[in-house]
């Protein structure tokens, strides 16, 4: 009917036409490039949504769902990335890209999501981890569709809880990557991945019980209605006596999923018997999160009972950096010696937590993310290791340098960066929490230089259990001459995840400040707020 109307009726209704067009594509850029548009919703629910599409691919055919997947963490993070990179101010450390929707009007429950300096690494280093951890899971053809949707789950879980600024919101997005975990580990673990699996739930479905407890007594303090605001809640004051009560049960929660001892012995279980791709996401992401709830949850919303507790935090970590150190040359499976020895590396978190200074804190910020890139790696090797000759036990090992040279460079490098070595992330990360202790004002002199002693000794043990590892499983000739065993080097595809994430590694060795920019702000106002009350 349009072409038989009149030129110039045409000509008007064809101008009215392009008009709207132009004033609906000038909406969209400014939702596009405006702080209004729901960046963190979707990236929250992006994954696990788009996830569930899986299951109406293909039943047969593997590859669809791969790469299906892997498109959606690709596309995640490249959406992260656009947001923080056009929509985050580095020098303000008030609270960015802020959500607020009412959800539940029963319970007077809200949707609240924001970023500052502390959640924007983790929630990066999540997404980074997560992408490459799909691409190492490319031989997995077992219920294809299950496995990687369990991936994107927890991929939604693991962002909603850096993001979250509601303290019901972050109890749910905190148990919605057990369950995906928990599956992970009983369908696709090793000969006792049915024992691991249910020690894994047990103790972080126990801790999560602690973790409910806190929740509901913060928010219903004081006051009939409930107050979940992360921003009201920090300006919120208790009695000691019940602050202390919320700190050790807060504490508890978060002390399962760092992990700090005697509450870790589940993760050298899960990490021995979970598929390597798994064990990247709980070693380059999971153990992270109890990190970042002891800062923002015990420290910054209870300062006065943290204040009380940080010298026995100082204490936990010291001796968790001997006491795994020292237990990891005794471990014969691969994956549980660098378990402890991610143990070990997490109480250089714990000391800088507790050490109450910006430079401490900062220290464990730069430890979190550099911890998070060479564990994953470090468990990335051991299973492409064990594809290759399905061994599990260092003494059954050996010889086999020659034959996988790429491999075992690799392994050599990220050894040597377990260790702190210059140049690494790791060692500007340990070096500025052993600045944190020494410029603490809260600890006598001698107390300090005693736990700085102990803090070495443990950083002499180190390469201890890495180099030995390293002797058991490549120098010698017990597989070499082996005429049951072919081996072939790493493949494009290995390559790529290894030099992938090797790369912030060095990076982060060489300028530290990459990662400590994100956080200096946001530390110092964390403090600030510490001491005023």
């Amino acid at each position: 009917m349009f072409f038989f109307l009149p030129t110039k009726t045409r000509t008007r209704k064809w101008n009215i036409f392009h008009f709207r067009v132009r004033v609906f594509l000038v909406q969209v850029y400014f939702v596009f490039t405006t702080n209004y548009f729901p960046w963190l919703t979707i990236i929250v629910i992006f994954p696990i949504s788009a996830g569930s599409l899986i299951f109406f691919l293909p039943n047969r055919g593997n590859k669809v769902t791969k790469w299906y997947t892997l498109c959606i963490c690709v596309l995640e993070l490249l959406l992260t990335a656009y947001a923080f990179c056009y929509h985050f101010q580095l020098d303000d450390p008030l609270i960015q890209l802020a959500e607020d929707y009412k959800w539940i009007n029963f319970f007077d429950f809200y949707w609240r999501l924001g970023i500052d300096g502390l959640s924007i690494g983790p929630i990066l280093l999540t997404g980074f981890i997560t992408t490459l951890a799909t691409l190492a899971a490319w031989p997995v053809t077992r219920d294809s569709r299950l496995f990687h949707f369990l991936m994107l789950a927890m991929y939604s879980g693991q962002i909603g809880s850096f993001s979250s600024r509601d303290l019901l919101l972050f109890f749910i997005m905190w148990e919605l990557e057990l369950i995906p975990v928990y599956l992970l580990l009983a369908m696709w673990g090793g000969k006792k991945r049915l024992y691991s699996a249910t020690k894994f739930i047990l103790y972080t479905a126990g801790s999560s019980v602690f973790l409910l407890i806190g929740v509901l007594g913060i928010g219903l303090y004081g006051s009939n209605e409930p107050t979940l605001n992360f921003e009201t809640l920090a300006n919120q004051s208790y009695p000691v006596a019940l602050e202390i009560i919320f700190y050790i049960g807060f504490f508890i929660a978060f002390a399962v999923k760092s992990p700090i001892i005697p509450l870790h012995t589940w993760l050298p279980d899960t990490h021995g018997e979970a598929h390597y791709s798994t064990c990247m996401l709980l070693a380059g992401i999971l153990l992270k999160m109890g990190a970042y709830g002891l800062v923002r949850i015990n420290m910054e919303l209870l300062p006065h009972a943290h204040s009380i507790f940080s010298p026995w935090l100082m204490i936990i970590g010291t001796i968790q950096i001997i006491y795994a150190a020292s237990t990891s040359p005794g471990q014969r499976n691969l994956k549980k010696r660098i378990a402890y020895s991610s143990v070990s590396h997490m109480g250089f978190i714990i000391i800088g937590i507790g050490s109450i200074t910006d430079t401490g804190l900062n220290g464990s910020i730069l430890q979190i993310i550099s911890h998070g890139f060479i564990g994953a790696l470090l468990f990335f090797l051991a299973g492409t290791s064990y594809d290759r000759i399905r061994l599990v036990y260092l003494d059954e090992m050996g010889g086999m340098a020659i034959p996988i040279p790429k491999i075992f460079t690799m392994f050599s490098i990220l050894s040597m960066a377990s260790l702190a070595l210059p140049g690494m992330s790791g060692f500007f990360a340990e070096l500025i929490v052993f600045f944190g202790i020494i410029t603490s004002q809260k600890y006598l002199l001698m107390p300090k230089i005693l736990m700085i002693c102990v803090m070495a000794l443990g950083m002499i043990l180190t390469p201890i259990y890495s180099l030995s590892m390293l002797r058991q499983m490549f120098y010698g000739y017990k597989l070499f001459n082996a005429q049951n065993y072919s081996f072939f080097d790493s493949g494009p595809r290995e390559l790529f995840v290894s030099i992938s994430i090797f790369l912030p590694v060095i990076g982060i060795g060489i300028y530290p400040d990459f990662v400590l920019s994100l956080s200096v702000d946001k530390i110092e106002a964390i403090l600030s707020n510490y001491f005023s009350r």
